[in-house]
């Protein structure tokens, strides 16, 4: 499969006349908890020709395609990224965080990376986060029945959102490394709901463990209250703007498309 979304991603890039700086994996199979039947979510970050972003009209800051044969395949421009980024939005944050890697211009994730901290807010990303588990918490069914799908969508969120809370920082993407903010019981039981998920179709229905059921409402209560106080976090753009148009120098359609980017 990695071949075929490699190939695809070339088609796409020759078909609009972009140039690829970033593509991976972002989804259950990045997250760590896929089922047999999941899509692969490929994302990716691009370029346009320089003259594209001289025009007085704002072109298309946006890539999306049909899914097709489990490809869900959406991309954004650089400039959306790091005005994104720039707005401490998590999306960025954990696309270039992902472990799976389709390809990559020659230092672009480790640079952007390292700007990415710098543009951390803690009240925005931690809001975003309780946003999405609250819109799965109203999956639950009368006798804490939900699809398997949906219980991941309340945990990672929250899991990440306490992240930000307790340590201040980006969350990791993968949930894995944010299952040390559980106790040790309900760490057992997510690995082996992740095992089940693994054999089991997106929409398997499973009643909630009453332990993991009374958590998640515990913590999101918490969150909420301990976060709603937080100011908005303002960031300078500079660094953003050399960045940008380092990478738009660099990239140079004219005379150097196609080079420097290598599949992984």
């Amino acid at each position: 499969m990695k071949r075929t979304i490699i190939n695809r991603l070339e088609q796409i890039a020759a078909a609009n006349g972009i140039q690829l700086l970033f593509a991976c994996e972002s989804g259950s199979r990045a997250w760590g908890f896929p089922s047999p039947d999941s899509d692969y979510d490929v994302r990716f970050i691009y370029l346009r020709p320089a003259a594209s972003y001289l025009s007085i009209q704002a072109g298309k800051d946006n890539l999306g395609f049909p899914i097709s044969d489990e490809l869900d395949i959406y991309g954004w421009d650089l400039r959306k990224v790091l005005q994104l980024i720039k707005k401490s939005n998590t999306t960025p944050f954990e696309w270039l965080q992902s472990p799976v890697i389709y390809k990559e211009a020659q230092g672009f994730r480790e640079t952007l990376w390292a700007l990415c901290s710098r543009y951390f807010s803690q009240r925005s990303n931690i809001h975003h986060y309780l946003g999405i588990a609250n819109g799965a918490l109203a999956a639950i069914g009368q006798v804490n029945e939900i699809k398997i799908k949906k219980l991941f969508y309340i945990l990672r969120p929250l899991l990440a959102a306490m992240w930000n809370l307790e340590r201040n920082s980006i969350a990791p993407m993968a949930i894995a490394p944010l299952l040390e903010l559980l106790p040790a019981l309900l760490q057992e039981q997510v690995q082996e709901l992740i095992a089940w998920k693994a054999n089991a179709a997106e929409g398997a229905l499973i009643t909630i463990p009453a332990g993991l059921h009374a958590w998640i409402n515990t913590a999101f209560s918490r969150i909420t209250a301990e976060s709603a106080g937080m100011q908005r976090s303002h960031f300078e753009l500079a660094p953003l703007d050399e960045f940008f148009i380092k990478n738009l120098q660099s990239y140079d359609y004219s005379r150097n498309k196609g080079k420097r980017l290598a599949a992984v």
